[in-house]
């Protein structure tokens, strides 16, 4: 399949209707997965307080997992080597364990197991079948957000010309991509740093309100190279968040173009990012004539690791 084809295909995961089962003995929620695999965590992280959530992107697990954790392990291939040893370690401390994956060694672990009926996509383009079974098991998805996000999804299918004019500025300007956003979309912003690095090869950075406002500030001001930053940010429906992005903006002298997320609730708009990122760091790579496919290095560290 076409890399273009995979960023059309996400709408049609938000119809995956697996769910996490939620054992009653359940305390807290430890979340293990890496890179493409592991986003699905980070927003599972933001729309979700019920109960304690963590979340693992390592060999280990935090020494309170026990028999009250319930365990959910990502990785597209089933073969993620952290991921594998954090579930195992899962398992020992009697863990209810979930894995999700299209197959592999995590596929035969976990007393439930979510398979991906896919097995022919990127990790990073299966986001929509690692998260729906989060969002459907604990609740937090209605049917008709699923129907508005998939509507939302496919008018970006129909015109991301807004996404191509970013990344056209972003070539023009030769700078690298500078990502902030504010929660409910800290994941967003992180995601599109990582879609940036795979889909674009570039070095990206993200931060998020009002968090940054205690550090990156200062470095706005007076940082080097500025002129090679180009500045992405999320527009924000809570007015404090909105000032802060507008005064940093303006007394950092940074020029802050304003991504509006679309949607009538949180998760549409989160949706309508993840989807929106997805096409301005494809539209870049291809202006920088590179595969947004290749991921040959991260293959040769593999093997070189053993």
């Amino acid at each position: 399949m076409d890399f273009i084809e995979e960023l059309k295909f996400l709408k049609e995961q938000l119809k995956f209707t697996e769910r996490v089962r939620i054992p009653k003995r359940t305390k807290n929620v430890v979340m293990a997965g890496m890179g493409g695999s592991g986003i699905a965590g980070k927003i599972f992280q933001e729309f979700y307080s019920s109960m304690p959530t963590y979340l693992v992107d390592d060999y280990n697990i935090p020494d309170f997992v026990s028999e009250s954790t319930l365990f959910i392990a990502t990785s597209y291939s089933g073969n993620t080597e952290e991921t594998l040893n954090a579930t195992k370690n899962a398992i020992k401390k009697g863990a209810y364990v979930v894995t999700i994956s299209s197959g592999g060694k995590l596929i035969e672990l976990g007393h439930q197991r979510i398979r991906i009926p896919r097995r022919d996509l990127q990790p990073r383009s299966v986001t929509g079948y690692m998260l729906m079974p989060l969002l459907n098991g604990f609740r937090i998805i209605s049917g008709k957000e699923i129907n508005r996000a998939y509507k939302l999804l496919a008018e970006l299918d129909k015109n991301n010309s807004q996404c191509l004019g970013h990344a056209k500025e972003l070539f023009k300007s030769k700078a690298i991509p500078i990502i902030y956003g504010a929660s409910p979309f800290k994941s967003m912003a992180y995601r599109w740093k990582t879609q940036f690095n795979e889909n674009s090869k570039i070095i990206g950075y993200s931060n998020s309100f009002p968090e940054l406002n205690h550090n990156d500030t200062m470095a706005l001001a007076l940082t080097s190279l500025k002129n090679h930053m180009y500045f992405m940010v999320f527009g924000s429906d809570d007015n404090r968040i909105s000032k802060r992005i507008k005064i940093t903006s303006q007394i950092t002298k940074s020029n802050f173009n304003i991504i509006t997320p679309q949607g009538r609730t949180p998760l549409e708009k989160m949706f309508y990012l993840l989807h929106y990122g997805d096409y301005v760091t494809y539209h870049f790579g291809i202006l920088r004539k590179v595969s947004p496919t290749d991921v040959s290095l991260i293959e040769k560290l593999k093997l070189k690791i053993g």
